[in-house]
């Protein structure tokens, strides 16, 4: 990710930014990213050197899960501003003493959720927050389209390791998708019971099978299935509110609108077996999202100009915690309640990174 990024900054795609250092751990890596980028860009084999560098006003983060967060406070506490990478971190103690230095830091914090910059999701959003579909009733997400062979795990150790890289499929592939199920409803969970399949039809330790079921404050209820071993996959979102449903799948967006709320027939409604009228259309969406470049362009504006960020980095813990959740409940075989345990959840963490198959130093 960090190449990618840094093509674009080179080829001036970002107004405002311009590349200036660059860190690697590998010396080889480095001195092929020199050649390739040129000799004006500094490179560090130490990201410390680098954030103390004074070549730099911020820093994107591309490194390992664990890292993000122990590297976002010391670049916050360097005085630099910082945009993370997905996800947040690994667990939500962590990443809320992240979020704690950034509040402290008044430095501009974002984080990559490119995805919200996607028209789909942006436009559901709006919907939903105008009032258009009402309050939400029911949400459903099947996304198992992540579809990973076994040679995709066996390309570095690290990979599906608890050690490694702290998780399977909800810390690799849907930390977008866990961001967009709660940015798009605004849904505060209440309570979730989640069963996980570890290693299933593949030699992996982590989580690639997960079936989530969740409880929010307003009544509403959720079902979050995802996996990398299906084949063809399939990536459904769903929202029923009072006033139709909402199908987002294969970049379409499906309104079936309701004439009148279904609460308020329901409460007039003399016939045994009436229902609403319902109106199905195609909800238009306009073109555009520039995906990860966006994301940048907005936290360097906001950084230069003042402007919202579209992810501020304190989001970031959200995603996570739901995926915190759902882990928890498939170790403990309970329900969790939101706010979730942050200890519990990180002592039983500890222990798989214990019987890991990967150490990292």
């Amino acid at each position: 990710m960090g190449s990618g990024h840094a093509k674009y900054l080179i080829e001036g795609q970002v107004s405002g930014a311009v590349l200036t250092a660059i860190s690697d751990v590998s010396p080889e890596r480095l001195a092929a990213a020199k050649a390739q980028w040129g000799e004006g860009i500094r490179g560090f084999e130490s990201a410390s050197d680098m954030f103390r560098s004074g070549l730099i006003d911020g820093v994107l983060l591309c490194t390992p899960h664990y890292d993000h967060p122990r590297q976002a406070i010391e670049a916050l506490g360097c005085g630099l501003h910082v945009l993370v990478e997905k996800p947040a971190g690994v667990y939500t103690k962590q990443v809320r003493e992240m979020n704690e230095a950034a509040a402290r830091s008044g430095k501009v914090f974002g984080i990559m959720y490119n995805q919200r910059t996607n028209p789909l999701y942006a436009k559901l959003k709006d919907l939903i927050a105008s009032g258009e579909l009402g309050e939400i009733r029911r949400t459903n997400w099947i996304i198992t389209n992540w579809y990973r062979p076994q040679a995709y795990y066996d390309s570095g150790g690290w990979r599906a390791t608890w050690a490694g890289e702290g998780g399977g499929v909800l810390i690799n592939q849907d930390p977008h998708q866990l961001d967009l199920w709660q940015w798009t409803t605004g849904l505060k969970p209440a309570r979730m019971r989640a069963f996980c399949g570890f290693g299933k039809h593949r030699d992996i330790e982590v989580e690639n099978d997960v079936t989530a079921y969740v409880e929010y404050e307003n009544g509403a209820t959720g079902v979050f299935v995802t996996s990398t071993f299906e084949c063809p996959g399939t990536n459904r979102y769903e929202i029923s509110a009072d006033r139709g449903k909402i199908v987002i799948e294969n970049d379409n967006m499906t309104f079936w609108r309701l004439r009148q709320p279904e609460s308020e027939f329901n409460r007039t409604n003399k016939e045994s077996f009436a229902q609403p009228e319902v109106w199905k259309f195609d909800v238009p969406i306009a073109p555009g999202g520039s995906q990860h470049k966006e994301i940048t362009q907005n936290w360097t504006d906001a950084i230069l100009k003042g402007t919202p960020l579209l992810a501020p980095g304190e989001e970031g813990i959200h995603g996570l915690t739901l995926s915190n959740a759902m882990l928890l409940s498939a170790w403990t075989d309970d329900w969790v309640e939101f706010p979730i345990d942050e200890e519990l959840f990180y002592e039983k963490l500890q222990e798989r990174i214990a019987a890991s198959a990967v150490t990292v130093g």
